[in-house]
């Protein structure tokens, strides 16, 4: 298959979690999604993201992993880097170069701080390292629509908030088709993964995190702001900050240079 995509399950203690890799480099990189995990996990897009990663499957084998498929009520960000761990030592990954992207950012934080020996290097992109006031707002609608089952409003205010009028323009047309792929969806995963961010705090922590770490924010975003990158990027020890100033929150999506920028930082850490 195409850059030898695979769709993959553990079982971790009794715990089953969907997981895809693809690429065949010497050097494992690990990418951690972000809220859209909780409405779907990775299994099936293994092709897919390969496609939308072959600059890094040509250097790395890449490997993403969900959440684990049965979350709890009250499961953590730090219980997800649990498992996140747990994952990568059953695949034999170490001294990985870790992205993790929004709420797979904060996972990535928890990982960096209680499992050192596995991160290497370190990209957080659009994420924050505790709650703020424009999180609190943005989490509390977001759980208003899961909880009436409301696919329709979650999915247009999440694209209208994260991309830019230019990217908005193109796809548009394409949100009824997105609401009928949705409709029926358990809202459950959802909601529990939203509550982790809601009560996520690593901030006090951060200075655990000693290895080279790039953070990525957008001066437009309008789920967690700005901000939220710069204050992570002051408290890490070896933190650098770049600030996109012409996109928001989906800045991986629409950044030309976005994925080209990390697989230069993973390779000099400059």
């Amino acid at each position: 298959m195409l850059w030898n995509a695979k769709n993959g399950l553990l079982v971790l203690d009794g715990k089953f979690m969907d997981y895809i890799s693809f690429g065949s480099g010497e050097r494992a990189l690990v990418l951690i999604p972000g809220l859209s995990d909780g409405l779907k996990t990775v299994s099936g897009t293994a092709p897919g993201m390969a496609m939308t990663y072959r600059e890094l499957a040509e250097e790395y084998s890449v490997y993403m992993f969900s959440r684990i498929r049965d979350l709890p009520e009250g499961y953590t960000t730090r219980q997800m880097a649990e498992d996140l761990a747990e994952a990568m030592k059953r695949l034999e990954i170490r001294d990985a170069y870790v992205i993790g992207v929004s709420q797979g950012g904060m996972i990535a934080q928890y990982l960096a701080i209680d499992h050192p020996e596995l991160v290497s290097r370190m990209v957080l992109t659009v994420t924050a390292s505790r709650p703020n006031e424009l999180i609190q707002e943005t989490m509390d609608r977001w759980l208003t629509f899961a909880r009436a089952e409301d696919y329709s409003s979650l999915l247009i205010d999440t694209m209208e908030k994260s991309y830019t009028e230019v990217y908005l323009k193109k796809i548009r047309k394409v949100y009824p088709l997105l609401t009928r792929l949705w409709e029926g969806k358990d809202f459950k995963r959802f909601i529990i993964q939203v509550d982790s961010i809601l009560t996520h705090n690593a901030y006090e922590e951060l200075d655990q995190i000693y290895c080279p770490t790039l953070v990525v924010g957008g001066e437009l975003d309008q789920i967690l702001g700005k901000h939220a990158s710069e204050e992570i990027a002051r408290k890490l020890p070896e933190g650098r900050l770049h600030i996109y100033r012409d996109f928001g929150h989906g800045l991986y999506d629409e950044a030309k240079d976005w994925i080209p920028r990390v697989r230069y930082f993973g390779k000099s850490g400059a």
